[in-house]
């Protein structure tokens, strides 16, 4: 959050009477300087606007057909509604990890260093491992149940987490994923042994394993050149990323969410606490609201995301696949028996956390 500065100081003169232990009086001129700096902070609220830094992952620039990725849209939607609140607030967005790399954003955002990021939690699972559990194979299958679980027991006890590490939530997004490969296509686990992965996520990392597949950590925006030399035979992330790193230049088949999804994440738009309230009471609102018009687009969206994925790859002349129930159900006793497991295991509440998110049908 930025403030102006006033390159100027002020004195103030004023006189003041003493009288000493004789009962003499005596005049004194009494000189203070009050730092230009105290002088800005007590009309920025009136005269000035206030800057919020967002950052986040994606490009901010158009893509082939003229759009851009939604998750990059989602903040300059906040952005212009609250410039169209006309509150003296402003959002300057930072794309394509310019100003911080993906995984660095939530520690600046719990102490007020960065106010505002488009964030897949998963990525503080490190500061907080209950975390992953947002991006768990087997708990979410398709668009629909997502909204039915982001109002589910486990996400109340996620978002409580949020709040008390110093962490608004300014609104709520699951993006859809599936698997792309450069050697075969990936329905059912048998197919992902012996291909080498990059897997988003901790949880999804155990399960491939357990399905014999070797894996290789990176950011999703390193795929592309993971695949490119020949460090990956594959990989899944979200739908969006799929079309956005145009990752379908590297593979020949890809597996679309559909009606069975395996990947889905919680990619929330995330506020620092401090910078939140630091603002005034119209700001807070204005941010709110702007807050809600990003989710309203992005559950929108969602859906037209697959569809994307899937045209563009098609266009590519990327076969498609699908996973049905009996796929479905196969890599879902692969992840109980083995992430769901872990989870269990290693991270304090686990185990509730996950009867919570089965809980939800």
């Amino acid at each position: 959050m930025s403030f102006p500065y006033i390159d100027s100081s002020v004195q103030v003169q004023f006189n003041i009477i003493i009288i000493n232990k004789k009962g003499k009086t005596m005049l004194r001129k009494i000189t203070l300087y009050l730092s230009s700096i105290i002088v800005a902070f007590s009309i920025v609220g009136s005269a000035y606007a206030v800057t919020l830094k967002a950052s986040h992952q994606w490009p901010g620039t158009p893509r082939a057909d003229g759009s851009f990725d939604p998750r990059h849209e989602m903040v300059q939607i906040i952005a212009d509604e609250v410039k169209k609140a006309n509150v003296d607030l402003e959002i300057r967005i930072y794309p394509a990890k310019s100003l911080y790399k993906p995984k660095e954003q939530w520690k600046p955002m719990t102490t007020g260093q960065l106010d505002i990021s488009a964030f897949p939690l998963a990525y503080a699972s490190k500061f907080h491992p209950e975390f992953d559990a947002t991006l768990m194979p087997g708990t979410v299958k398709n668009h629909e149940h997502a909204l039915r679980f982001n109002k589910g027991p486990m996400m109340t006890e996620i978002k409580k987490i949020i709040s008390d590490a110093g962490v608004v939530v300014l609104s709520d997004a699951w993006l859809g994923g599936g698997f792309a490969s450069k050697t075969k296509c990936i329905k059912n686990p048998s197919d992902a042994k012996g291909q080498v992965m990059r897997a988003a996520g901790k949880a999804f990392n155990q399960m491939l394993e357990a399905a014999g597949a070797g894996i290789q950590s990176m950011p999703s925006s390193e795929i592309y050149t993971g695949l490119q030399t020949g460090v990956l035979t594959g990989a899944n992330t979200s739908s969006g990323s799929f079309v956005s790193y145009k990752i379908y230049e590297q593979v020949k088949c890809a597996t679309p969410p559909g009606k069975f999804g395996l990947w889905f994440m919680y990619e929330p738009i995330l506020m620092s606490k401090k910078s939140y309230n630091a603002l005034n009471s119209s700001q807070q609102v204005a941010l709110m609201k702007a807050g809600k018009v990003a989710e309203k687009y992005m559950t929108a969206q969602v859906e037209n995301l697959d569809k994307k994925f899937e045209e563009a790859y098609k266009a590519a002349g990327v076969k498609l696949v699908y996973m049905d129930a009996d796929d479905h159900a196969a890599w879902v006793d692969i992840a109980i028996k083995s992430s769901h497991k872990a989870f269990a295991e290693k991270v304090p509440g686990g185990d509730k956390l996950m009867e919570m998110a089965l809980a939800v049908k």
